[in-house]
C-alpha cells in the first residue's frame, strides 16, 4: 500500500511550534521577597542565612561549592572579614582544592585588596607549585596591574620548577611584548636545557629569524645539531638556508643528514623536493633515486634479512612498472627468516601483506589469492601463527563475494591454529550477518579451546544476555565457574554473573551468588566488601513497584532506574559488614578485620549519621607494644592490634564468672 505523500491542508511552521511551547511553559518558582525594615531585622536575617550555611556544611563539610557560596554571601553583605574566615576554614579542610584558592583570590582582587591577593598567590604557589593554572593567573594579574618587574619575578620563580612547554612559551611572549630580546635569549637558553627537543630549538631559531640576524639563526641551528642530532632539525636548517638563497649550504646540510640518517624518509623526501626546485633533471635522478636505490641494493646484498631496508626499497619502487615491483617483492619474500621467534617474522609477514595489497589494487584477483595461500604455508603455524593473516585473507574473499570461502578460511584457522583474535573476528562477522546459531557454535569452540580465560565465558554469556536468553546466559556462567574454580580470574566471572542478575532485577539471585562466592573463599575481604556494597544498591519492593509504574505510564521499557538508598539497604549492608567481622574475629584474622573496619568506617562516613560514625570510630583497633618470651628465656618486643570489641567481650566473660561464683 503506497503512502499518501501529498502536502497536508494545514502546514505548521517551526516558528508556530516554538511559540506554542513558549506559551505553555511552566511559570518559574518565585523566591519569596523578604522586606527588611530596620537594622535589627537585617541582623536577624543574616543570622538565619548564616545558620543555614553552617548547618549545610555540618552535614557535608567537603561540599566546597557550599563553602564558596557562603563566602560570596558574606562578600555581598560587605563583611570581607567573615568571608576571609570562611575561605580559611575551607582551606583547612582541603588546602589542595584549586577552585577554592582561585575564588578566594578573585574575591580579594574584586575588593581591590591587591596585597592580600599577592599574599594568597605566594601561599598557593608555594603549596602547589606544579599547578600551572595558578602561576598563569599570578603572572596575568601582575601584568594587568602594570607590575612588569613583579611579573618577571613570578616567571623566574615558576621556571625553577621546570614546568611544561606552555609555561615557557608564556614567559617568552611576555618578554617579547616589552621588547626585552636579550631576556628572551636567556629564557631560551634555559628552555632548551629543560626541554631538549627539536620543537624547542626550532622555536628559538624562528625567534632569531624574526628579531635577530642570519648569523644568530645559524648559531642556534648549529648548537641544536651539536646537542641533539635530529632529522627534523636538519630539515628545518636546510629549508631556512634555502630561503636565504644559500643553495650550496642547504645541499650540504641535506647530505650531512643523509649520511647520519641513511634510511630517513623525511630527509630523503625533502632532499628530493629541494633538487626538483633548485637542481637539474639529471642531478635529481642521479643524486636521489639512483643513489638511494643503489644504496638499498648494496645493503640488501650484505644482509638480505634486513626487512626494514626491504620495506624502504619497495617504497622507492612504487612509481616503477608493476613487473619491476613484482620482481622485487619475490626477492624479498624469498628471504625467509631463519629464526623461529615470532618477533623476527613480523616485518617479513608485513611484506607479504603489502605484496597481496599491491596485486589486489591492480585487480589481479587470482594472483592475490595465490599470495595469501603461499603466505599461510610459509608461516610455521605449528609453532606460532598470525591472526592478522587469516583475517585479511578472509576479508579478501568477502570482498570477492565468496562468503563460504571466507568461512572455511576462518574455520580452518580456529580449528588448526586457534587464536583469540581470530575467534573474535569470526564471531563479529557472523553477528553482522545475524547468524546467531553459527555464533553459538563458534563460541562453544572458543570456550572449549580457551576454557581458562574468564573473558571468553563472559563474552559468551553477554551474547546470550543480549539475545534475551537469560537462562542460557546463567548456564554459561555456571559452567564457567566450574571450569575456573581454581583460577585466580574466577572472581571476574562471579562479579559479572552478579551484574547479569542486577540487570534482570533479580536481586535475591545476586545475593545468593555472593553467598556461594563467599563459600569458596570466606577469608577474602574484597568479596565481603563488594557484597556489602551490593546490598547498598538493592532497591526496596516499593521502589521497584514505583519504577514499574513509571515504565507503564511512560510506555518505555528502557527508562532509567533511579532510586534513593533506603534505610533498609543500609541496614543490610551493615549486617554484611558485621558478619564479616564476626567471621574474621572467630578465625583470629586481625589484618582482615582492620580492612573490614576501615571499609565499614568509610561507609558510615558517607551514608551514616553522627551516632553511627561515632560507634564505628570506637570500634577501630589501637596498636600496642607487647613482650613475648622466647624458648631460650629471652624476650622480644612486638606490636599487636587491640580491638575494643574484644575488650568488651573479655569483661563480659569476667563478670559472668564472678556472678557464677557468687551463686554457687
Amino acid at each position: 500500500m503506497e503512502k499518501n505523500r501529498t502536502p497536508a491542508e494545514f502546514q505548521i511552521s517551526a516558528e508556530q511550534i516554538l511559540l506554542e511551547a513558549y506559551e505553555r511553559k511552566d511559570e518559574p518558582l518565585n523566591k519569596t521577597n523578604v522586606k527588611i525594615a530596620d537594622l535589627e531585622e537585617l541582623h536577624e536575617a543574616q543570622r538565619r542565612q548564616r545558620q543555614e550555611y553552617e548547618d549545610a556544611l555540618r552535614r557535608n563539610r567537603l561540599d566546597f561549592g557550599q563553602w564558596m557560596r557562603y563566602a560570596q554571601y558574606e562578600v555581598e553583605q560587605k563583611d570581607l572579614r567573615r568571608a576571609r574566615s570562611i575561605f580559611e576554614r575551607a582551606l583547612e579542610i582541603n588546602s589542595h582544592h584549586v577552585p577554592l584558592w582561585i575564588r578566594y583570590i578573585d574575591t580579594e582582587l574584586k575588593s581591590r585588596n591587591i596585597n592580600h591577593a599577592r599574599n594568597l598567590f605566594d601561599r598557593v604557589t608555594t603549596l602547589l607549585p606544579r599547578v600551572d593554572k595558578l602561576w598563569f593567573r599570578y603572572a596575568q594579574t601582575e601584568e594587568t596591574l602594570g607590575n612588569v618587574i613583579g611579573t618577571r619575578n613570578v616567571f623566574k620563580r615558576w621556571m625553577k620548577w621546570q614546568p611544561d612547554t606552555p609555561a615557557w612559551d608564556a614567559y617568552i611572549n611576555f618578554e617579547k611584548r616589552y621588547d626585552e630580546f636579550d631576556n628572551v635569549r636567556k629564557v631560551f637558553n634555559q628552555f632548551v636545557y629543560v626541554h631538549p627537543y627539536a620543537e624547542t630549538w626550532i622555536k628559538w631559531a624562528r625567534f632569531e629569524d624574526e628579531f635577530g640576524t642570519a648569523d644568530n639563526v645559524r648559531e642556534v641551528y648549529s648548537a641544536s645539531i651539536d646537542s641533539l642530532l635530529n632529522e627534523k632539525l636538519i630539515v628545518n636548517f636546510a629549508k631556512w638556508e634555502g630561503q636565504q638563497k644559500e643553495w650550496e649550504r642547504a645541499r650540504a646540510i641535506y647530505r650531512f643528514g643523509v649520511s647520519k640518517f641513511p634510511n630517513s624518509i623525511l630527509i630523503n623526501d625533502q632532499l628530493s623536493q629541494f633538487e626538483k626546485q633548485y637542481g637539474d633533471k639529471d642531478g635529481i635522478e642521479s643524486s636521489i633515486l639512483l643513489k638511494r636505490k643503489k644504496r638499498y641494493e648494496d645493503e640488501l646484498d650484505s644482509d638480505p634479512l634486513d626487512y626494514d631496508t626491504w620495506w624502504a626499497y619497495l617504497s622507492l619502487l612504487e612509481n616503477y612498472p608493476l613487473e619491476v615491483q613484482r620482481e622485487a617483492y619475490e626477492k624479498a619474500v624469498a628471504n625467509v627468516p631463519t629464526s623461529v621467534e615470532k618477533n623476527s617474522w613480523k616485518r617479513y609477514v608485513l611484506i607479504w601483506i603489502r605484496y597481496a595489497t599491491l596485486e589486489e589494487l591492480n585487480e589481479e584477483i587470482e594472483k592475490t589469492r595465490e599470495i595469501y595461500k603461499r603466505l599461510t604455508k610459509v608461516i610455521p603455524n605449528k609453532k606460532f601463527t598470525f591472526s592478522k593473516v587469516w583475517i585479511l585473507y578472509s576479508n579478501f574473499e568477502i570482498r570477492q563475494s565468496h562468503l563460504q570461502q571466507a568461512r572455511k578460511i576462518l574455520g580452518f584457522a580456529i580449528g588448526s591454529y586457534p587464536k583469540p583474535k581470530t575467534f573474535k573476528h569470526y564471531i563479529q562477522l557472523e553477528i553482522k550477518l545475524k547468524e546467531f546459531d553459527r555464533v553459538r557454535k563458534i563460541y562453544e569452540k572458543y570456550v572449549e579451546t580457551f576454557a581458562d580465560h574468564a573473558d571468553v565465558w563472559i563474552e559468551y554469556a553477554e551474547l546470550e544476555s543480549n539475545l534475551n536468553d537469560i537462562d542460557r546466559a546463567r548456564g554459561i556462567f555456571e559452567i564457567g565457574l566450574e571450569q575456573l574454580a581454581s583460577s585466580k580470574s574466577v572472581s571476574e566471572l562471579w562479579y559479572r554473573y552478579v551484574d547479569l542478575e542486577v540487570e534482570q532485577r533479580e536481586y535475591e539471585r545476586g545475593r545468593y551468588l555472593f553467598e556461594r562466592f563467599l563459600e569458596t573463599d570466606k577469608n577474602s575481604t574484597t568479596i565481603w566488601i563488594k557484597y556489602a556494597l551490593y546490598e547498598l544498591g538493592v532497591p526496596t519492593q516499593d521502589q521497584i513497584a514505583e519504577y514499574e509504574k513509571k515504565v507503564e505510564e511512560a510506555g518505555d521499557d528502557e527508562l532509567e532506574f533511579e532510586f534513593d538508598i533506603s534505610e533498609s539497604s543500609k541496614s543490610k549492608t551493615r549486617d554484611v559488614f558485621e558478619k564479616a567481622l564476626t567471621h574474621f574475629k572467630s578465625n583470629n584474622l586481625k589484618d582482615e578485620r582492620i580492612v573490614i573496619l576501615e571499609a565499614f568506617k568509610k561507609f558510615e562516613q558517607v551514608h551514616g549519621d553522627d551516632s553511627s560514625i561515632a560507634k564505628i570510630e570506637k570500634r577501630q583497633p589501637t596498636v600496642v607494644k607487647k613482650v613475648k618470651e622466647l624458648e631460650d628465656g629471652s624476650t622480644r618486643e612486638y606490636f599487636d592490634y587491640v580491638f575494643p570489641d574484644d575488650i568488651k567481650f573479655s569483661k563480659f566473660l569476667e563478670n559472668a564468672k564472678k556472678w557464677a561464683k557468687q551463686n554457687k
